[in-house]
């Protein structure tokens, strides 16, 4: 009943028409329990709400695909943007479908009706004078790629912490905001040659221009919409005062390109671009998107998403609207969540710190049971934090005051030997079911406010409190005492309390539908709408239930919280060795000793070491020459017949000491992976020592190759935490 609608609805006069989005999710990433209630889980559940309430609604989100991370990303994993957003696009959706959240429409950004929605708008915003153009100074490559590099294609070494691996845009070491300009040493992602500054022509949105009309769009929508004071708060940081031009251009290749000859190398930044994906993932589910979207006299748009998207709602896109002179419909209801963090810290899928989609999935732990905690964890008002004890607490609840409340009815009423199953008549109600009657619908009343509010926590604790109702009315009544004594009285509490059962399941439907699904066919009864008081007659006298009734909600055994609460603490085995891939730029023989080479290796940008290397036996110089191979870079320093060497190639060694005996560690797919890239194992604590001794320390690591596969203690190794290390020729060894 809450389920969306097989045909796409469209707005109708006297109706209230609700348009609901929530935060696209970026395609990048797999998503982490705090994105999934931040944005798409609480919108599930005001869709829901309102298609029971029986209000004509569309609940739209997909994915953000363009910009920057995602071009990164791909060069990371050696393939195309576009195929990037086609392998995350499959996982988002694939979580979202187990988390069964209900989306009229889950699309993509990439698409046609984005580049011409979003250069439409672009173009009318153009044509009504609120743009304007400034050179900006930004790193240029000019030796290979002969582009302008986005903040995420550089990297260098960090101003503040010395951090040899910063981003353009934030520094990894030290978690301080970057410029790309401020990084010293600075060297291009994709070739690692270092970069020059040139200046470049960017457009921006005349945002000072709109202050007027933004400042009178947030000053009635805030009040009118409910509003957090948080959000309020972050929106006032941009208008109170004076708005500033707002860049909307970037220099990429993957994004809406710019409709303008002057700036047809460049693509909209992503948060103008971005946005603008509701419209056209509406577009994308029907072709009437405008009666949407270009209906404020009768649409209401309501849109969810975490604190830090705030501004970019509630300033540029409106602005970007307002700016077209379109008659778009603008925000009016905003409901935001503040952060949600996990008990060991914040969620990383790199570190495998939290519970990501994926891996509540894995857990076996039904979906009901991760959206029932999440909703009553959800931050509302201010952060909260994950933790198993607290999760362990709620699945208790569910199950105590929920769970058992059906299914000792639902068995009594099917044991019962004068009713066998079927629903008996409610007569006359007594002061104990007049009461029970009352309290029910007070607490709907109280329920519905809420909802309508986006008050989702205190809605769901409303919905339980009637469930407990429920039980303390059993309890009371005791009608396994009734049974066989006074079977008329038996039959009237069985009777109400089934018809309970059955508003708990509406009632209940938008947080955890498909547990509802499971009474309802229990019940053997269709989900229906809300109804606004306690309809004792839901379930007619004379009606049979199912002869099947199953637990609900299982508890959680103490050696399975255990084991997910160290599976993703991020605690891993530490990581001693500092080991990385560097390409080598030189080879030459050794002065003093002819079985050894002296090889020069890059580890990015400018930063060179020297090896010295007893593998001459084994390789001719022409093999060894712009290889990226594995190297490590604490070892202790030393010197070789006068020559100091500072780092050490890896090899794997099959022990049967013949020319071919010996093979390189490499990328397996080298074109991806940069020199200076790190290897650890997945979940490891990366702590190198300042320095390791060769015979003492290092020869002693349970370095190993098995079928290719390189390993420490066990646990495989990998480039950027993404890309195998491998053995590039024999199968097993070991690694020295």
């Amino acid at each position: 009943m809450s389920n969306p609608s097989t045909t796409p609805p469209l707005p109708k006069d006297g109706e209230r028409n609700i348009l609901i989005t929530s935060a696209l999710p970026y395609v990048n990433n797999v998503p982490h329990l705090g994105n999934i209630i931040g944005c798409v889980l609480s919108a599930d559940v005001y869709a829901r709400y309102c298609r029971l309430k029986g209000y004509n609604c569309i609940y739209i989100c997909g994915t953000d695909e363009y910009g920057t991370a995602t071009e990164t990303k791909a060069l990371a994993e050696g393939c195309t943007p576009k195929e990037i957003c086609d392998k995350y696009h499959e996982i988002h959706k694939e979580i979202y479908e187990w988390f069964n959240i209900s989306f009229d429409k889950f699309g993509r950004t990439s698409t046609n009706s984005q580049t011409e929605i979003a250069q439409d708008i672009f173009n009318k915003i153009y044509a009504n004078n609120f743009t304007l153009t400034q050179d900006i100074e930004q790193l240029y490559c000019e030796q290979t790629c002969k582009m302008f590099l986005a903040d995420r294609f550089v990297e260098g070494t960090c101003p503040h912490c010395k951090f040899e691996d910063a981003r353009g845009d934030q520094c990894d070491g030290c978690s301080k905001l970057l410029n790309p300009t401020e990084l010293i040493n600075p060297r291009c992602k994709v070739c690692s040659k270092p970069p020059v500054i040139k200046s470049t022509k960017h457009i921006f949105i005349d945002l000072p221009q709109l202050q007027e009309k933004i400042d009178q769009f947030v000053e009635t929508n805030s009040k009118g919409g409910n509003w957090s004071e948080n959000s309020i708060a972050i929106t006032n940081t941009w208008v109170k005062g004076e708005l500033k031009p707002r860049c909307i251009t970037r220099d990429l290749k993957w994004g809406t390109p710019v409709p303008l000859e002057e700036f047809k190398e460049k693509v909209f930044y992503v948060w103008f671009d971005a946005p603008i994906g509701y419209i056209s993932i509406t577009a994308e589910y029907t072709s009437e998107w405008e009666k949407w979207w270009k209906n404020p006299e009768n649409v209401n748009l309501v849109q969810f998403m975490g604190k830090d998207n705030v501004p970019f709602h509630t300033v540029i896109f409106p602005a970007s609207l307002i700016g077209s002179k379109d008659n778009y419909t603008l925000l009016n209801n905003l409901s935001t969540t503040e952060f949600l963090n996990y008990e060991t810290g914040k969620f990383s899928k790199s570190r495998n710190t939290g519970v990501f989609g994926d891996g509540a999935k894995s857990t076996g732990i039904p979906s009901e049971v991760w959206r029932f905690y999440l909703l009553n964890n959800r931050p509302e008002s201010s952060d909260s934090i994950f933790s198993w004890d607290d999760f362990n607490f709620k699945n208790n609840e569910l199950l105590n005051n929920f769970g058992n409340l059906v299914n000792r009815v639902l068995k009594m009423l099917n044991t019962n030997a004068t009713f066998k199953g079927v629903v008996p008549k409610i007569g006359e109600l007594n002061d104990v079911d007049k009461k029970l009657v009352q309290e029910v619908d007070e607490h709907l009343v109280q329920y519905f406010q809420k909802l309508e509010e986006i008050s989702l926590k205190e809605g769901l604790k409303i919905a339980m409190s009637i469930s407990k109702l429920g039980n303390t009315y059993m309890q009371d009544n005791k009608p396994w005492d009734l049974s066989g004594k006074d079977d008329e009285r038996c039959g009237q509490v069985l009777a109400i309390l089934i018809n309970l059962i059955k508003l708990l399941s509406t009632i209940l439907e938008p947080y955890i539908p498909s547990l509802t699904d499971k009474v309802h066919q229990q019940l053997n009864a269709e989900p229906t709408k809300y109804t606004p008081t306690f309809d004792l007659n839901a379930i007619p006298a004379g009606h049979e239930i199912s002869k099947e009734i199953l637990p609900l909600v299982k508890k959680i055994e103490a050696e399975d919280l255990k084991k997910w609460r160290t599976k993703f603490s991020g605690i891993g085995p530490e990581f001693p060795i500092d080991m990385k891939i560097a390409t080598v730029l030189e080879v030459n023989d050794h002065p003093s000793a002819e079985n050894l080479y002296i090889i020069k290796l890059s580890l990015g940008g400018d930063v060179t070491k020297t090896a010295v290397s007893g593998i001459k036996a084994n390789f001719e110089k022409s093999q060894l020459l712009g290889k990226k191979l594995a190297v490590v870079l604490n070892l202790k320093p030393s010197k070789f017949k006068g020559i100091l060497s500072e780092a050490m190639i890896l090899v794997a060694d099959d022990g049967q000491a013949t020319k071919e005996s010996l093979s390189f560690l490499v990328p397996s797919n080298p074109q991806s992976i940069e020199a200076g890239s790190k290897i650890a194992g997945k979940g490891m604590s990366i702590k190198p020592k300042p320095t390791i001794d060769y015979q003492k320390e290092f020869l002693h690591y349970d370095l190993t190759c098995i079928d290719k596969i390189i390993s420490y203690n066990k646990t495989q190794l990998f480039i950027n935490q993404n890309e195998p290390l491998v053995s590039e020729k024999i199968g097993n060894g070991k690694v020295r």
